[in-house]
């Protein structure tokens, strides 16, 4: 099955490279939800911008909770 758009993430190509610690996961989570909060929800770019900040940030912290956890994925 074929996708007509390009997915945000894509695990079998986007390994994570480097794990920050927990601590650092978690405090960049919170600088960018800081930063992306006020975006325009009318602004599609923003909109944009917005999901894919937060998902990296996302995926960073699942990986850094996997990590101290001894969760290997």
């Amino acid at each position: 099955m074929s996708t007509s758009y390009t997915p945000l993430h894509n695990p079998e190509t986007e390994a994570h490279g480097v794990v920050p610690t927990l601590q650092r996961a978690i405090d960049q989570a919170r600088k960018v939800l800081a930063e992306k909060t006020p975006a325009n929800i009318h602004d599609q770019d923003a909109m944009i911008r917005a999901a894919y900040g937060l998902h990296y940030v996302l995926h960073d912290l699942l990986a850094a909770l996997d990590a101290e956890r001894g969760d290997a994925r």
